[in-house]
C-alpha cells in the first residue's frame, strides 16, 4: 500500500461515491476497503454535544490513543485509526429533521449508502432503503445488523462477541474441555465484524456491477450471524454431513494430523502438515522414517482416526530440538511450519516489512503515525493512502460546499446544531 504518491493512479473504484452511516467495525471495515480501492467515502458522524463527545464511538475506545506531537494523548483511539483511513468526516445530527434532510441530499449524490443501525431506525428517520431508492433507483443500499432484517431475532442488537457464541465459533475455539484451560474462547479479534465487513464489500461490488449493466440498484441485507455461520466453513459442512457437532480441539485441526502447535526445547512451533508427502518428509527430518510405513499413519484419514496414538509420539520428538533448528530443517524440507510471533515480532518480520504491511500515515496530530496497510496488491490500480483517518468533522464544510450548500446555509445549520463545530473551534 503506497502512501501519498505524487502522481496517483486512479483507484479501481474511482468515481464511486459512498455515504457511510455506519460506526464501530463491520461497516467501517467495509467502507475502508472500498476507500482503499479508490472509492470516495463520506463518513457521517454524530456532532459533539453536552451529553456526547461526538463521532464514531470507537474514537474513544482507548487507550491506546494517538500521541500528539507534544507527547500527550489525543482523543483519537488506535481502534478508530485502524478502520477509517481514506475517508472524509462530516458531522450531521441524524436525530433532527434538518439533519435527515441533509443526509437525503447527500445520498442523492452517492452510488452506495451503508448503515448499521438497528432494524427500523432508518425508516423512522426517513433514510431507509425504500425512501432513498425511491428517489434514486440506481442506489446500492447496504444494511448491516446483528441478525438481519428478517427472522425472530431481527430486533436484537448485534455484537461480535455474542455472535461468536451464538454462531458456533466459540464451541470449536479453545482447549478441549478435558484439558487444563479447557472451555469456550472467543477469537482474539472481532472476526464476525471483520468478515461481515468483507462480505459486505464483495456484495456491494457485485451490486455495482449489476447496476452498471442494468441501471438498477438494489438492497443488501448483511447479518453478523449469517456471516458467522458461513465462516464455519469445513466445520459446518462436517456437522451437516454427520449430524455430529465438532468439539473444541485447542490448537489441533479437526480434519488434518499433524496440524497443530508443538512444544519444542525452547518454546513452541506450529507444524502444519497438509498432505501425506509432507508427512513423509517431516518424518525424515525427525529421524523417524518408519512412521509413514505404519498403516495407521500412512494416510491423513488414518492419522486423524489415530491421532491419540500418533500425536504423543510426535510431541516427544519435537521436544528434543530447539525452535530455530526445527524451523530451518523443516523449511529446507518444504514442510509447512512457523513460529508463534507476538505483534512486536510480526511488525519487525522481514517478510511483513518487505510486503509493505507497516505503513507510514502522517496525521494532522502526529506525523509519525503508522498503520497496518491493506493486504490487496493490484498491479494496475494499486491501493494507496490518500488520506489519514479523519478528525471529527474535518471535511464537513468541504463536502457540503461540493453538493451546492452555501456558506450561509452551512453557518445556519451550525448555529442550530444540525452539523458540528468548524474544525479547530471545539
Amino acid at each position: 500500500m503506497e502512501p501519498n504518491p505524487s502522481a496517483p493512479t486512479p483507484g479501481a473504484l474511482a468515481g464511486v461515491r459512498v455515504l457511510d452511516l455506519s460506526r464501530v467495525l463491520a461497516g467501517p471495515w467495509c467502507t475502508q476497503t472500498l476507500a482503499d480501492l479508490g472509492a470516495e467515502v463520506i463518513k457521517i458522524e454524530r456532532p459533539p454535544s453536552d451529553s456526547h463527545p461526538g463521532g464514531d464511538d470507537t474514537r474513544g475506545w482507548g487507550p491506546p490513543f494517538l500521541k500528539q506531537r507534544d507527547g500527550r494523548d489525543s482523543t483519537e483511539a488506535a481502534y478508530f485509526l485502524g478502520a477509517n483511513r481514506n475517508k472524509r468526516s462530516v458531522t450531521v445530527d441524524l436525530a433532527g429533521v434538518e439533519g435527515q434532510a441533509l443526509i437525503r441530499r447527500l445520498a442523492g449524490t452517492c452510488d452506495v449508502v451503508i448503515e448499521n443501525f438497528k432494524v427500523g431506525d432508518m425508516a423512522r428517520y426517513g433514510l431507509d432503503a425504500a425512501t432513498l431508492r425511491g428517489r434514486q433507483p440506481r442506489l446500492v443500499y447496504c444494511s448491516i445488523t446483528g441478525y438481519g432484517q428478517t427472522g425472530p431475532y431481527a430486533d436484537r442488537a448485534g455484537y461480535d462477541y455474542a455472535v461468536q457464541g451464538a454462531g458456533g465459533l466459540m464451541s470449536v475455539t479453545g482447549e478441549r474441555d478435558d484439558l487444563p484451560g479447557g472451555g469456550p474462547q472467543k477469537v482474539g479479534v472481532a472476526v464476525a465484524d471483520l468478515f461481515t465487513g468483507m462480505y459486505a464489500t464483495v456484495a456491494i461490488l457485485a451490486a455495482l456491477r449489476h447496476r452498471d449493466a442494468t441501471g438498477e440498484g438494489q438492497c443488501i441485507d448483511m447479518a453478523l450471524l449469517d456471516t458467522q455461520v458461513a465462516m464455519l466453513a469445513n466445520l459446518g459442512a462436517n456437522y451437516l454431513v454427520t449430524a455430529q457437532a465438532p468439539k473444541r480441539a485447542g490448537n489441533a485441526h479437526q480434519n488434518i494430523v499433524p496440524y497443530q502447535v508443538f512444544e519444542v526445547a525452547d518454546g513452541h512451533v506450529i507444524l502444519a502438515v497438509g498432505n501425506d508427502e509432507q508427512f513423509r518428509r517431516f518424518c525424515t527430518v525427525a529421524g523417524r522414517p518408519e512412521l509413514p510405513a505404519d498403516e495407521r499413519f500412512a494416510r491423513n484419514a488414518g492419522r486423524v482416526r489415530h491421532r491419540e496414538a500418533l500425536v504423543p509420539v510426535l510431541a516427544d520428538i519435537m521436544r528434543q530440538r530447539p525452535r530455530a533448528d526445527w524451523l530451518a530443517a523443516l523449511d529446507a524440507a518444504k514442510v509447512p511450519c512457523g513460529p508463534i510471533n507476538d505483534l512486536a515480532d510480526v511488525f519487525a518480520d522481514p517478510q511483513v516489512l518487505a510486503r509493505g504491511m507497516r505503513m507510514p500515515a502522517p496525521h494532522p496530530l502526529n506525523d509519525a503515525l503508522e498503520l497496518v496497510a491493506s493486504p490487496m496488491k493490484l498491479s494496475a490500480t494499486p491501493v494507496r493512502l490518500q488520506r489519514p483517518p479523519p478528525l471529527l468533522g474535518q471535511h464537513t464544510d468541504e463536502v457540503l460546499a461540493e453538493i451546492g450548500c452555501s456558506a450561509e446555509e452551512i453557518e445556519r445549520w451550525r448555529e442550530r446544531g444540525v452539523i458540528g463545530p468548524r474544525m479547530g473551534s471545539v
